[in-house]
């Protein structure tokens, strides 16, 4: 692994957050190759994810404050989209136990993005180190996009497992894999 940039990670508020959106949409885009017009259609989302219960974010700073990386989550439950769109799929393919299993107490790492010149030096285990820390959910779950990457291999140096893969979310036709593991990390 190469020397992290200089940078530190910082807890921000949602006005904090708020404040700065429009740069953390721009790293977003740019971390997931998205086409410009990506971040307009995300802001409404992200407002709306910062009232949820249990939101927490955090973000590395460059050596000029600039956001290099940003990670953020909340308690998942029962009625949130992304929480129906898994259990339909886990219900799907492992059955009722599975979702009990998974998803009666857990954190959604929502996003987790590190810019790419930034990528492959830590900066992405130190988000999500420090976003999970203290979490009281047993749980983390997260969905990623199919294929080799280096947020999968961050995810499985973590321990994260296969919950469900191959799955279609609602609006997007990629496949993605729903990975989770237990809390706190060690």
């Amino acid at each position: 692994m190469t020397a992290a940039p200089s940078q530190r990670i910082v807890t921000l508020s949602s006005r904090e957050l708020n404040s700065r959106l429009d740069e953390a949409l721009a790293l977003y885009v740019s971390a997931m190759d998205y086409p410009p017009g990506t971040a307009e259609q995300r802001a409404p989302m992200w407002l709306a994810h910062m009232l949820r219960d249990g939101w927490r974010c955090v973000v590395a700073l460059g050596e000029q404050d600039e956001l290099i990386g940003i990670g953020y989550g909340y308690r998942g439950s029962v009625g949130q989209w992304w929480h129906e769109q898994v259990r339909h799929g886990l219900t799907m393919v492992s059955g009722p136990r599975a979702v009990e299993e998974w998803m009666r107490d857990y954190f959604e790492l929502t996003e987790l993005h590190v810019l790419p010149r930034a990528q492959g030096r830590g900066v992405g285990e130190q988000l999500l180190r420090n976003l999970v820390e203290g979490v009281p959910s047993s749980r983390v779950l997260l969905s990623t996009p199919e294929g080799p990457s280096k947020a999968w291999r961050l995810y499985r140096r973590m321990g994260f497992v296969d919950v469900l893969r191959h799955y279609q979310f609602t609006g997007d036709p990629r496949p993605f894999a729903v990975l989770g593991r237990t809390l706190p990390l060690t």
